[in-house]
């Protein structure tokens, strides 16, 4: 495995780089475009493009990148960007990057990047060995914080459907109850109503027979 290109950025504003002069090709205008697309929030994450991988690491709003052509080894890469991060770090601290413009560490710390990349890709099989146990740790690490959000997500889910759940089934208890609340009122006004009709249609009746056999009804006992 060889690492052939190396940079630190600012988001889009590329800070230092350098690139082994065994290759040639467009992977610092595709780095360019890359580096519109990297959050500025910490993370690590590869990108694949063609016969080659790009690894970086975003730490306090600085990308440290570099650029392989094995896509199945990260560990050397990663190491790589872990050094320099922290040979940047101490070398400029928080403050002066934030403010460098455009290539203005270039001339010093192109220096570093090309030391270290010689450095890991004639070691490179000794650096993966050896730093493959810390890796393993830093990633079980990280395994266990994402199945531990994973979990705690979950878990969160499932108390939301909890809590739909139950007020369904109060929304439910509420519309049964008030179903029979409203069938009996039903029945009740039916009910009035049917003594209602009775009692008027009686009293009509009556009305009727006294209109005519008189409200004493003696006419009707005369014949």
């Amino acid at each position: 495995m060889t690492i052939v290109y190396a940079l630190v950025s600012r988001q889009k504003t590329v800070l230092a780089e350098h690139t082994t002069t065994s290759v040639t090709g467009n992977f610092p205008t595709v780095t360019r475009v890359l580096l519109a697309k990297i959050p500025p929030s910490d993370g690590r994450m590869i990108y694949n493009y063609d016969d080659y991988v790009f690894h970086y690491v975003v730490e306090n709003g600085i990308c440290f990148l570099c650029m392989s052509d094995e896509k199945n080894r990260h560990r050397v890469p990663f190491a790589l960007l872990q050094e320099i991060k922290e040979l940047f770090t101490h070398k400029y601290g928080l403050e002066v990057p934030q403010r460098a413009i455009a290539f203005s560490l270039n001339e010093e710390f192109s220096k570093v990047l090309q030391d270290r990349m010689d450095y890991y890709n004639s070691a490179g099989a000794n650096v993966d060995s050896l730093s493959s146990v810390k890796n393993q740790i830093e990633s079980v690490k990280e395994n266990m914080v994402q199945n531990i959000e994973q979990v705690l997500e979950r878990g969160e889910k499932i108390e939301l459907l909890v809590d739909k759940t139950d007020r369904l089934n109060q929304q439910a208890f509420i519309f049964e109850r008030s179903g029979r609340e409203l069938k009996r009122a039903m029945w009740w006004r039916n009910a009035r109503w049917a003594a209602f009709l009775v009692a008027a249609g009686g009293f009509a009746i009556f009305f009727v027979a006294g209109l005519v056999c008189g409200f004493d009804f003696h006419r009707c006992k005369a014949h």
